[in-house]
């Protein structure tokens, strides 16, 4: 199998990339500069590194990068700065699933290519209906007015959801929501619900950033784990935190 990664550079984007090479699946890392590759990549056959902002890219470029890609995954995240949580492009996600979608459907895959998108647990499930009290629908919809990468997040999940849907001839999708991210050296034991099991923004639980790279590439190795989860966006904590 091969995966085309968009934000492989950040935290959880290596985490994955590294745990679909153990596997042994080839990768296309799309990172903006040599600076955030890691060393590991660069002599390794299984990676081809393409040097580029995801969002400058042409549309030619975006279908030919995926042409030959059975699975695409995003990781892409806003970074933790003034500009990076309020500067341009505040729809980094939204739109970067967008145009990779677009690129898939031009090339009218003779399989549907699998697309995993990384999320957080803030983000509802609008098709489950998931219950939430009021007290955190006030805080969500402050971070809505106040944080433009929430609702980045939230569109980018919407249009998987409602745009491509359940039955596109030519993608299938999971959308992996998170709790509060951690830094762990090593895979362990976690949990993962088709729903939030505590709230996110009350009693949040923990995820190791790996964790969630396990389970993507899981995803993609495991045709019986992908059939349960396709079309869902299922949550994962990590067991000791529950």
């Amino acid at each position: 199998m091969k995966v085309l990664i968009v934000g492989a550079s950040g935290a959880t984007g290596r985490q994955l990339v590294d745990q679909l090479l153990t596997i042994g699946h080839d990768v296309k890392v799309v990172v903006r500069s040599t600076h955030s590759v890691k060393e590991s990549w660069k002599d390794n056959d299984s990676v081809q590194i393409i040097i580029a902002s995801i969002l400058e890219l042409s549309d030619e470029k975006m279908k030919n990068y995926v042409f030959d890609c059975d699975a695409v995954a995003s990781c892409l995240g806003h970074n933790l700065t003034w500009k990076g949580i309020y500067g341009h492009p505040k729809k980094l996600v939204t739109e970067a699933t967008q145009r990779l979608c677009d690129a898939i459907k031009t090339n009218r895959p003779k399989r549907p290519i699998k697309f995993v998108l990384m999320n957080t647990s803030g983000n509802r499930n609008r098709d489950l209906k998931e219950p939430i009290s009021f007290a955190q629908k006030c805080v969500i919809g402050l971070l809505r007015l106040l944080l433009p990468p929430h609702v980045d997040n939230e569109k980018a999940a919407d249009y998987l959801r409602s745009q491509i849907g359940q039955n596109n001839p030519f993608i299938e999708w999971v959308t992996v929501r998170p709790d509060n991210l951690i830094d762990e050296e090593e895979v362990t034991k976690y949990e993962v619900h088709p729903s939030p099991i505590r709230s996110a923004i009350f009693n949040p639980g923990k995820t190791s950033r790996i964790n969630v790279g396990n389970f993507m590439a899981s995803l993609l190795k495991d045709h019986d784990l992908w059939t349960k989860w396709k079309g869902q966006m299922p949550v994962i904590y990590n067991e000791s935190s529950l």
